[in-house]
Parts: structure tokens; C-alpha cells; sequence
């Protein structure tokens, strides 16, 4: 008998009134309850300082190249925290430097973090913070010019069309052609400085600084010569267009 009845399902007719009654109530106060609620923001954590170069290296039990990974992907997945998604622009930029400069530290052969700093960092639309991250990699190149060549090629190209600053820009093409002089800088690099200044207007200051470079005897790259002379005519074929123009503007009518 008691097993026929376990078997057999209670219709709802057979539940006391009560129960119900306490199961609606309680239903009924746990979905007020969560509707009360306040919406909680979720709130980037500071990004924190880093602990000394020194260190890591001794957590990372003498492997510091390995730390150094691993920290590039902590770094990376700092924006992307459970159940938050912080924005580039609520970094504090000076702090991440810090860490881009502890990573490279414990791996002095790596680009990783001047990776970043010039295509991940450098490309968000704060003028304050990408200029924060150009100068970065200005003073990273000024370290080791032929090893950083490539990444303030970037910023160069950063700073004229990202930032609009044609100036900056000059002063970042002229440290490639003044200091990044090993063989494997490409000449495209070391002659920004006067494609910067033929944007700037500067065509005569160009001219001179081409014909500097090719009576130097210091460019043997028969292409980059090819360039350079193909340039200077360029150059000069602009110069006379232009004294042609003020010729023109200034001569009196009869």
C-alpha cells in the first residue's frame, strides 16, 4: 500500500493551501528582491606598479625569458578581466610603460613589447596617450637605434597622420637618419627625415640634406643611390615650379 501511493503523483488539489500560499509569497519577495537591486558597474582594478627586474628573476627561479612571456600575456589579458572590459583609454599609460620597460628588461633580445607599444597602445584614438606611447618609442630607440629602427619608422608615421604633427614627426625621421646606421636598416627608413621635410614645405632644406646624403659617399646601396637621385630631380623640378609660381605672382602687369 505504501508503495502503490509513492508510485502514484498528488494532484495540486491535495496540497495544503497554505503551502502554496507561503509559495507564491516567497516567489513573489525573491523577484522584488532582485528587481530593488542596484545595477553593479563593473570598475577596472589599477593597473598595479611592477616589482623590480631583479625580482622576477627570482620568482621566475632564474628563467627570465619565461617570465617575460608570461608577462606579455598577463599584460595583454589585462584589459579583458572576468566579467569586466576595460577600455584602452583607462590605462594609465605611464604605468604601462613601466611594465613594457620590465618585460624588456628580462628579455633584452625580444620586440614584444615595442610590438604593442607602436600597434596595440599606439593605436588608440587619445592623442595624449599615443603621444605618450611615441615617445616611448622614441627614447626605447635612442638606447639601441639599430635595434628599434622599425618601430620608430611607426611613429613616425604615427605622428603624421595619427597625431597630425608634422613637426614631431621631423624630429623622429631625423633621429633615424642621423642614428640608425647599421647594415640591415633599410634606406627607406634612414630617408624619411627628408620626405617629412618635402611635407613640410621644406623642399629646398630637402634638396640639400639629399645631396648631402649622396655627396657623403656613405649610401653604396646602388638602389637607395637610384632613389636618392631620382628624388633630387624631383626635388628641383618642384623648386623651379615654385620660383616659376612666385616669378608669376610678383611680376606687374603692363
Amino acid at each position: 500500500m505504501f508503495k502503490s501511493f509513492l508510485e502514484k503523483d498528488r494532484p495540486v488539489r491535495d496540497v495544503p493551501n497554505i503551502v502554496i500560499v507561503l509559495l507564491i509569497v516567497v516567489l513573489a519577495t525573491q523577484l522584488i528582491w532582485h528587481s530593488q537591486q542596484a545595477v553593479v558597474a563593473a570598475k577596472a582594478d589599477d593597473l598595479p606598479h611592477p616589482m623590480s627586474t631583479r625580482a622576477y628573476v627570482m620568482i621566475s627561479m632564474g628563467e627570465p625569458i619565461a617570465m617575460s612571456k608570461w608577462l606579455n600575456l598577463w599584460l595583454q589579458a589585462f584589459d579583458n578581466q572576468p566579467g569586466k572590459s576595460i577600455s584602452f583609454h583607462e590605462l594609465d599609460y605611464h604605468r604601462l610603460t613601466e611594465w613594457l620597460d620590465t618585460i624588456m628588461n628580462l628579455d633584452a633580445r625580444g620586440h614584444y613589447p615595442m610590438l604593442v607599444a607602436a600597434r596595440v597602445y599606439g593605436s588608440v584614438t587619445d592623442p595624449v596617450r599615443k603621444r605618450i606611447m611615441m615617445d616611448y618609442i622614441f627614447r626605447k630607440f635612442n638606447e639601441d637605434p639599430n635595434k628599434h629602427w622599425r618601430w620608430l619608422a611607426h611613429a613616425v608615421i604615427t605622428a603624421k597622420y595619427g597625431l597630425k604633427d608634422l613637426p614631431l614627426a621631423l624630429r623622429y625621421s631625423k633621429a633615424l637618419t642621423e642614428k640608425a646606421t647599421g647594415e640591415h636598416v633599410p634606406y627607406w627608413a634612414r630617408d624619411m627625415h627628408f620626405i617629412v621635410l618635402e611635407d613640410m614645405g621644406e623642399v629646398e632644406a630637402a634638396k640639400i640634406l639629399v645631396g648631402a646624403l649622396i655627396d657623403s659617399g656613405e649610401i653604396t646601396d646602388r638602389f637607395e643611390l637610384n632613389f636618392l637621385t631620382e628624388k633630387i630631380l624631383e626635388l628641383e623640378q618642384k623648386l623651379s615650379n615654385t620660383r616659376q609660381d612666385v616669378d608669376k605672382s610678383t611680376r606687374k602687369p603692363r
